[in-house]
């Protein structure tokens, strides 16, 4: 009996063939724009798609073969094709099943990008996203019409924090004859696979956990292989299903948007990628341990006003996502309040460790204001809707020592903002006497023999 892996074996051995690997334990990087053919019968077959032969970079690559192989199997898909970017993931994805006078419903909790794309860009081209409370199936429902053409979600909203019910989610789309598409960056395959709990394609930017570095930038999307195509909603594939059968779908984008588009992902960022994808497992088990215990932290420090974190047992999508993600975590990132914008702003100029960067999945801290930042071109009601306050940040905590994470947010909240330079920590009174914390972010005492403290 072949035995199954378990996924921290997999996300570090598994992929397609090493066979022209030359005995190398990584895989080549093949950094070439175009690949040469034998004879003019075997360019011939390739461009009609008879075979797996590379021609070109902008259609396929070994390096990005190999990439697509592996995160298609982490994420129990039936195939996947790597992009430039998140965002080119997003866009080639819901392009391939979108025309002209379609529609769309998606949770409204959105990354800022993907909310400009539904609800301007796709204007231009007749179409119309209709955007929806993610927690709310009654409003997915009443949303849906005969020109819909699939249901979208974030598995963890940016940056509201909220988490839907993907399974729910899915057979309501499938009741309606719809495929169901999530966004998964912000759990990743680690924490959750949306495949199996009935979702249809999964989208990364691999930017994030997956390569974990901030040193490669890139998407995915990756393809169950279970939706029924030859639906009445969809008759536009017929030739793609003919053709490609359950993987129809990704054949469609592949042939359709991807390369004509011109979206293919960097050899060189998706080895970078595949480097960081090994130590996938370790690093979300310390983001997870890690985050729980900032917010902790932060629920109880005196000039925090608030925090959004799925992991704090009086959040909103507490129970679901305890259910949803069996235990093994919350994300790892989280917002949290201030006085006012100013008070963010001093706080982050004062930062010493945690990184200002427009980014997060990464292994070091991360910090943001949305407000005058991801969201500044939002109007005011736009902002308030979407719960987007001048007091946030938003905090994507990587892998440091969790206390030097939660010192150094200390200290840069202590700078006085009227001078910006009178500090007055008490981080030490905080966790400064080698405390640890509960699961629930609350304080316990060290044990008698612990002698590590804060530096």
């Amino acid at each position: 009996m072949k035995k199954e892996y378990c996924f921290d074996t997999r996300v570090i051995h598994e992929g397609g063939s090493r066979d022209n690997w030359e005995g190398a334990t990584l895989p080549p990087i093949f950094q070439t724009a175009s690949h040469a053919h034998p004879t003019a019968e075997s360019l011939s077959q390739a461009f009609a798609g008879q075979g797996d032969d590379h021609v070109y970079m902008r259609l396929s690559n070994p390096t990005n073969k190999f990439l697509e192989e592996k995160l298609a199997s982490l994420e129990s898909g039936r195939g996947a094709v790597v992009t430039g970017s998140g965002m080119a993931a997003i866009n080639n994805a819901c392009m391939t099943l979108l025309r002209s006078g379609d529609e769309l419903v998606a949770g409204r909790s959105l990354f800022m990008s993907t909310s400009f794309l539904f609800t301007s860009l796709f204007k231009k081209y007749g179409i119309t996203a209709h955007l929806v409370d993610p927690l709310d199936l009654t409003g997915f429902a009443r949303a849906i019409t005969e020109k819909t053409r699939f249901l979208y979600v974030e598995t963890i909203g940016n940056p509201a924090m909220d988490i839907p019910d993907i399974t729910a989610l899915a057979r309501l789309a499938h009741d309606n004859g719809l495929p169901l598409l999530v966004d998964n960056t912000l759990a990743s395959p680690w924490l959750f696979r949306p495949i199996e709990f009935g979702a249809d394609v999964v989208i990364h930017s691999t930017t994030k956990y997956l390569s974990g570095h901030g040193a490669a930038m890139g998407g995915v999307v990756i393809d169950g292989g279970r939706f029924d195509w030859t639906q009445e909603r969809f008759p536009d594939f017929a030739p793609f299903v003919e053709k490609k059968g359950e993987l129809a779908f990704l054949d469609r984008m592949w042939r359709e948007h991807h390369i004509n588009f011109g979206t293919p992902q960097a050899p060189f960022h998706s080895f970078l990628t595949l480097l960081g994808l090994d130590t996938l497992a370790l690093r979300m088990e310390r983001h997870m341990e890690n985050a729980i215990k900032v917010a902790g932290f932060l629920r109880d420090h005196p000039k925090v006003a608030w925090v959004n974190y799925p992991g704090l047992e009086d959040h909103p999508c507490f129970e679901m996502a305890s259910a949803q993600f069996k235990g093994k975590g919350f994300g790892s990132m989280l917002t949290f309040g201030l006085k006012d914008q100013a008070a963010c702003f001093s706080m982050i100029d004062n930062l010493k460790i945690v990184r200002h960067v427009a980014n997060l999945g990464d292994c070091k801290s991360l910090v943001i204001h949305p407000y005058s930042t991801q969201f500044l071109s939002h109007d005011e009601a736009e902002k308030k809707r979407l719960n987007i306050s001048p007091g946030m940040i938003r905090l994507s905590v990587g892998i440091e020592n969790w206390e030097d994470i939660c010192y150094d947010i200390d200290q840069a909240l202590q700078v006085d903002v009227s001078t910006n330079g009178d500090v007055s920590t008490n981080v030490d009174a905080l966790i400064g006497d080698g405390s640890t914390l509960h699961g629930d972010g609350s304080m316990k005492p060290p044990p008698e023999d612990t002698e590590e403290k804060v530096q």
